[in-house]
């Protein structure tokens, strides 16, 4: 019988992706095998809109991947990100079906790769592995409604600090946020003019920096007062759906 130490030691052994060390051993002894490491950069693309939905990815640490849709104007816009509480491709779908959106890395960093096939079959063989990425799911379609509604009774300056704030839990709380004034307007929706204008309301402020390629965030208290109450909603929800796989200050390394 494995010890509290050993169990312990065994889930840190795994990627470091909270919904992968979220799976009992036996669960995760059904994918491991098939779980292979990927190194990715930012920008790398995953999905084109139309491709077979044949991987799933998992971001671990402090990767991160994004969902964008194309607009008319040929912009486009992200409405969810992803990291190390979960995993994109060929959780919602079967696999094999096409990609609606374009999804891409935000952030770079180290990735595990499973085959879809490879997942089904496992969910096949177990109730407790399929009903962990049936409540992924439910939290994933919350994120894109709270996106939705954030997106049309929100300020930009409220969802911009949201996004930072954001990206901060799933970079282990990191001051430092690798994110341009480009990639926070596409995360807005917004053109880089608006963008940089709302930085630089919140640079005048001291609660951030402008770096090259970079936020530094210097008043973490202050941005969240800032946020609109977005962010919580979708991490009370994880909470009751998956407890302990939402990236928090508090959590950490989960």
């Amino acid at each position: 019988m494995l010890t509290r130490r050993d169990a312990a030691a065994e889930v840190n052994d795994r990627p470091y992706n909270n919904l992968l060390r979220r799976l009992n051993r036996s669960d995760f002894a059904l994918l491991d095998p098939y779980l292979s490491p990927h190194d990715a950069a930012a920008n790398d693309l995953l999905y084109n809109p139309g491709d077979d939905v044949d991987t799933v990815h998992f971001p671990c640490g402090p990767a991160l991947a994004t969902y964008l849709v194309a607009n008319e104007d040929g912009r486009d816009v992200e409405t969810i990100l992803v990291g190390r509480e979960g995993a994109v491709g060929g959780i919602v779908s079967h696999g094999y079906l096409p990609a609606y959106t374009r999804i891409i890395v935000k952030f770079g960093g180290p990735f595990a790769k499973l085959p879809v096939a490879r997942l089904e079959a496992a969910k096949m063989k177990s109730l407790t592995l399929r009903n962990v990425f049936a409540r992924y799911a439910d939290c994933m379609l919350a994120q894109m409604f709270q996106s939705t509604a954030c997106n049309a009774i929100h300020s930009i300056e409220q969802r911009a600090a949201k996004w930072i704030v954001s990206a901060m839990d799933r970079t282990d709380n990191e001051a430092t946020v690798p994110l341009t004034h480009e990639q926070l307007a596409t995360l807005l929706g917004v053109g880089r003019s608006y963008a940089s204008r709302v930085l630089q309301t919140l640079k005048a402020e001291g609660i951030l920096e402008t770096r090259r390629g970079a936020i530094l965030v210097r008043d973490r208290v202050a941005l969240q007062a800032r946020a609109c109450l977005c962010n919580e909603s979708v991490k009370s929800h994880f909470e009751e759906v998956l407890r302990g796989v939402y990236p928090t200050a508090e959590l950490g390394g989960v």
